[in-house]
Parts: C-alpha cells; structure tokens; sequence
C-alpha cells in the first residue's frame, strides 16, 4: 500500500512538472544522476512518452520516460540526444521512477502498463530499457528479458556494474 494519503494517478507531464521529477529522479537514482535539461528535452522531443505521478495538487510522486529510439542502442547517462532518430525501432523505455511514498501502492505495475499501451498505440515491435539499481528482476516479472547485442557491454558502462539492457515485445 502506498505511504500516500492522497490518491496518485498517472498523467501527461508537463514543464511545470520538472521540478518535481528532478527531486524523485535524485532520490531514485542517486548514483545516475541525470541535468533537468535531459529531462525537458525528452518532454519536448516525445511528449506523448512522460507521464507524471501526481498527487491531486499536482504533486510529483513518480515519472515515465518513452521515446523512440534505435534498437539494440541506449542513450548515453546523462547527455542530449538532439532528435528521435529517422531510423528510431523500439520504444525506448528511459525510466520509470518513484519516490519512496509512492512505492508498494501499484504504481510501477500501472507506469509499466501505461509504456506497454503507449508502444501498442505507437506500434513498435519492442520496449527496451537499461535495468539499474539491481532491477532486472522487477522488469523480468513485467515480461523482460536480459539482452546482449554486440557492443552493448561498453555502452552500459556509464550506467554501473549491474545494468543490463533488457527487451519486451510487445
């Protein structure tokens, strides 16, 4: 059950909302740490990809980021990527986050299952994602799957020992 009093629900993110991710996002991943401007590039980019977890008064409890993206490829931690690639293939799933009141109340399984719709109605093939925190094991119970495509070791090294790039098709 949540810690929350008030009911969470996940919507379109906007600008406004930066703040607040940027606070779940240090408390989430305080050893990947990601600028704002990382943030309002993927809202601007691919707005239909971040959702907000927000309490009634519009506070941020947790955050989606999606957005088409080259398979078998992750961005690199923490840098701009100028534009969806021409060439984009899968849904690149860049994080699904919440702080830690907003945990044990369902969030993560709805978060997963608003990606899960967003690449349906998108229709790509594929979800991927990089697994931190030692989180493969919650992904692979949302139906993904540790992958190793050529050269996928060395891109991940930014990410810290126990990231794995991992797939879902949808």
């Amino acid at each position: 059950m949540s810690n929350l009093a008030t009911p969470l629900a996940w919507r379109p993110m906007t600008m406004a909302d930066l703040e607040g991710v940027v606070a779940v996002a240090a408390e989430a991943f305080p050893d990947h740490f990601e600028d704002r401007v990382c943030f309002a590039e993927r809202l601007t980019l691919y707005p239909q990809g971040c959702r907000a977890l927000a309490e009634p008064d519009g506070s941020v409890r947790g955050y989606v980021f999606a957005y088409p993206w080259r398979a078998d490829s992750a961005p690199a931690l923490n840098s701009l990527i100028g534009a969806i690639p021409a060439d984009a293939a899968v849904l690149y799933l860049h994080d699904l986050a919440l702080s830690r009141a907003a945990r044990g109340g369902g969030h993560g399984r709805s978060g997963v299952e608003t990606v899960i719709d967003l690449a349906r109605e998108g229709d790509w093939p594929a979800i991927t994602l990089v697994a931190v925190n030692d989180a493969a094991a919650f992904w692979a119970r949302h139906g993904f799957a540790v992958a190793d495509p050529p050269g996928m070791t060395e891109k991940l090294a930014s990410y810290g020992p126990d990231a794995r790039y991992m797939e879902r098709r949808v």
